[in-house]
C-alpha cells in the first residue's frame, strides 16, 4: 500500500500522543516505538520526537493561557533553569542506549506510580492555575537537572515534571500539567536545533505526527479542567501502569504498532 498509511498512522497516533501528553505523559515511548518501527534509527527518532513535542504543547499552552490557568512569569523563572539543563543534555545525547531508556524509565514510572498512589491530596482538589507559584531557590535545581533529562533522553520526562512539581510545590495534577507543558514548550525547541545541526531529524515524521499532536492536545487542554482533578490523576496513573507494563516484558507496544501496519499492508520501512 502507498505510504499514505504511514501518513494516516502518523497523525492518528499523533492524536493519542497528544491527549497522552497533554493530560499525563509518557507518550513519548509510543511515538518512539511508532518511529522505530517504521525504521528511523534511535538517535533520529529521538531528535524528531522533538517536533511534535513543540507543536503539542504550544496548542496546550494557547489554550491555558485562554483559559487563564498559566501564571506567564513563574512559568519563566522555571524555564530559565530547564532551558540550560535541556541545552546541556541535548549536547551530550550523541548515543542513546536502550539500556539507558529502559533504566530511566523504570525508576521515574515506579517513583511516579508510588507516589500518586500515597498522595492523598486529591481527595480535597482545588485549581491553582493562574495563580502565581511559591517558588524556593531547590527549584531551580530541580528543574535544570530537568532540562538536562529533557534534552538526553526526552522519554518520561513529563512524569518527572509531575512528580516534582506535585511533591515539591504542592501544586494540583492540572496546574502540574500546565507549568509542564510551559516549561517543555520553551526548552524543546533549543535541543530540536541540536538534533538538527547533528543531522538527526526526520522532518516529514515529525511534522505527520505533528499535527496529530497538535489535534489531541486541543482537545485535551480544552476539556482538562472540565473532567477535574479526579480523572486526570486516573488517567495518569493507568498511563503509567501501561508504560510500565511494556518496560517489564509484559505488553509489547512495538510488536503492537507493527502488527497493525503489517495488517494494514505496509509492515515497517526498515526491518
Amino acid at each position: 500500500m502507498g505510504n499514505y498509511i504511514v501518513e494516516i498512522f502518523l497523525i492518528i497516533s499523533g492524536i493519542l500522543v497528544g491527549i497522552i501528553n497533554t493530560l499525563a505523559g509518557g507518550g513519548a515511548i509510543i511515538t518512539m516505538t511508532l518511529f522505530t518501527v517504521l525504521g528511523l534509527p534511535i538517535g533520529v527518532a529521538n531528535g524528531t520526537n522533538r517536533i511534535a513535542v513543540i507543536l503539542q504543547n504550544f496548542t496546550a499552552t494557547l489554550t491555558f493561557l485562554r483559559k487563564r490557568m498559566l501564571d506567564i512569569k513563574s512559568g519563566l523563572k522555571l524555564a530559565i533553569p530547564a532551558v540550560i539543563g535541556n541545552i546541556a543534555g541535548s549536547l551530550v545525547a550523541t548515543k542513546i542506549s536502550d539500556t539507558i531508556f529502559t533504566i530511566c524509565m523504570a525508576v521515574v514510572l515506579t517513583i511516579v506510580l508510588v507516589y500518586m498512589i500515597i498522595d492523598q491530596s486529591h481527595k480535597t482538589p482545588s485549581i491553582h492555575g493562574g495563580h502565581p507559584l511559591i517558588i524556593r531557590w531547590w527549584h531551580y535545581i530541580w528543574f535544570l537537572l530537568l532540562g538536562f533529562y529533557g534534552g538526553y533522553i526526552y522519554i518520561g520526562l513529563g512524569y518527572v515534571i509531575l512528580a516534582v512539581t506535585i511533591w515539591s510545590m504542592k501544586l494540583d495534577i492540572i496546574t502540574a500539567n500546565v507549568i509542564k507543558g510551559f516549561i517543555i514548550f520553551l526548552a524543546t525547541p533549543f535541543s530540536l536545533v541540536v538534533f538538527i545541526m547533528n543531522d538527526q531529524v526526520d522532518y516529514a515524521f515529525g511534522l505527520w505526527h505533528g499535527i496529530g499532536n497538535v489535534i489531541g492536545a486541543a482537545f485535551a487542554s480544552h476539556f482538562a479542567i472540565n473532567w477535574g482533578v479526579k480523572f486526570v490523576r486516573w488517567f495518569t496513573m493507568t498511563i503509567l501502569v501501561i508504560c510500565f507494563a511494556d518496560l517489564i516484558g509484559l505488553i509489547s507496544l512495538h510488536e503492537w504498532m507493527h502488527a497493525i501496519l503489517s495488517y494494514f499492508g505496509h509492515g515497517c520501512i526498515v526491518c
